[in-house]
């Protein structure tokens, strides 16, 4: 495409009094319902407009006539329709090109959500119709003329409708952004309400524009997506290729919105911080005139802003051809390690032991014996490791117990029945090992 393009030649040279000519033939053809020009109403059109612009005598401007439309035939903006070749004075009627450069000049659509509703409504009765038609399509060409032509022509369309206006809507942002620029320039402090104002109404502009087409798209893609079931269901290989066009033709309308909020919200966010820290902080201009005076040495001896930057090391090196890094890779190792024998160790046991030990060491109740070992136990595992000392002295020695048994504190939050042990000697090293 860019190839053919290029070998064409494909080129514009418009001067301001051509496109004057245009939007004047289109303002002609729109309220006069004229199809077609003759070469004297070109001619005639073209006068007026000289006259308007006053450019030129009367006696040059048939002569520069000639020469804007021999311009406009050669770059394609003028058509003749007549077809009789040099026999007669031609008809010619505008191109597409040129209807489309007349109307971003003269036709504002921008979206509004006036606009933007009723093309999607108008989407979604289309959608409807189309989803209903390939229910009950059957052959090829009841696929083509119930669902081909209507995505590639009137779904398209208003697609492209909503297109049109979006950019018109970009346009627009523009001209505010240099709108806010210019009252900025113009009326320093007095400005900061007018901004503000502007900012809030293209914010809530927005904001409602991209809530209507996060959810009117995501009705529309529903909608598409039961047809390209259908579409794949029925083996209609065209009707699959238009449904997903027009599905992407959807979601870039859907992300035009995200796109353009987040956007206007980084503006709306960096002026909003520049009327705080800039302009309500220096009303008068006072500050920036000052600073702008020491800059230019205007008020005594100039300033200058320093700034420290270090020198670049300059240090030829060799070139070396490293070639290709080699991978990275993991070493392999084994995932799951092979059991290893090892001594069981008995918790009973151990704890019999050490109540031996305690015993053995001059301890003559079970408090006695429950409070060294619990010293080294955490508060809420202590009520269940009391059961197991008293089960490891009974298994010790044969505790003496009277009928009547005091409960005695061990510790503030806990009570044991006191029974007497009675001494006992602690096992030699040969015993313990046996």
């Amino acid at each position: 495409m860019i190839a053919l393009l290029a070998e064409r030649g494909v080129s514009l040279d418009l001067q301001t009094v051509d496109i004057c000519f245009l939007a004047a033939l289109h303002t002609r053809a729109a309220r006069g319902a004229l199809p077609s020009f003759t070469e004297e109403q070109l001619v005639d059109a073209f006068e007026q407009v000289a006259v308007a612009l006053e450019a030129g005598g009367e006696t040059g401007r048939r002569r520069r006539a000639a020469a804007s439309i021999r311009r406009l035939r050669e770059q394609r903006l003028l058509a003749r329709i007549d077809g009789a070749g040099v026999v007669r004075t031609g008809e010619y009627a505008l191109s597409r090109l040129a209807s489309g450069i007349v109307e971003f000049y003269l036709e504002e659509e921008s979206l509004t959500r006036e606009n933007l509703g009723l093309l999607m409504r108008t989407l979604h009765t289309s959608l409807l119709e189309v989803l209903e038609a390939a229910r009950g399509a059957t052959e090829p060409g009841a696929w083509h003329e119930g669902v081909v032509a209507p995505l590639r022509v009137t779904v398209a369309e208003l697609v492209a409708g909503i297109e049109r206006r979006q950019s018109a809507f970009d346009a627009q942002q523009e001209e505010l952004q240099k709108e806010i620029g210019a009252l900025l320039q113009a009326d320093w402090f007095g400005a900061v309400e007018r901004c503000q104002s502007l900012l809030e109404v293209m914010s809530t502009t927005l904001r409602e524009l991209n809530e209507m087409l996060l959810r009117d798209a995501h009705q529309l893609q529903s909608l598409l997506h039961d047809v390209q079931e259908l579409a794949m269901a029925g083996d209609a290989v065209d009707a699959e290729h238009a449904v997903r066009r027009a599905m992407e033709q959807v979601d870039r309308i859907g992300a035009w919105g995200s796109a353009r909020q987040r956007a206007w919200s980084e503006y709306y966010q960096y002026v909003h911080r520049f009327l705080r820290d800039v302009v309500r902080l220096d009303p008068s201009r006072a500050l920036a005139q000052r600073l702008r005076e020491l800059l230019s040495g205007k008020s005594g001896r100039p300033h200058a802003l320093c700034v420290a930057a270090a020198p670049p090391l300059r240090l030829l090196r060799p070139v070396e051809n490293l070639g290709e890094r080699p991978p990275v890779r993991r070493p392999r190792k084994e995932r799951e390690i092979p059991p290893a024998a090892e001594p069981a160790e008995d918790p009973q046991a151990i704890l019999e032991a050490r109540v031996r030990g305690i015993v053995a060491g001059g301890a003559r109740g079970l408090v006695d014996v429950t409070a060294q070992l619990t010293a080294e136990i955490e508060p809420e595992r202590r009520f269940a490791s009391a059961g197991r000392i008293a089960q490891a002295v009974a298994a010790v020695c044969v505790p003496e117990a009277d009928p009547e048994r005091p409960w005695v504190p061990v510790r503030e939050d806990m009570l044991v029945e006191e029974w007497r042990v009675p001494p006992v000697e602690e096992p030699s090293a040969s015993e313990e090992g046996t």
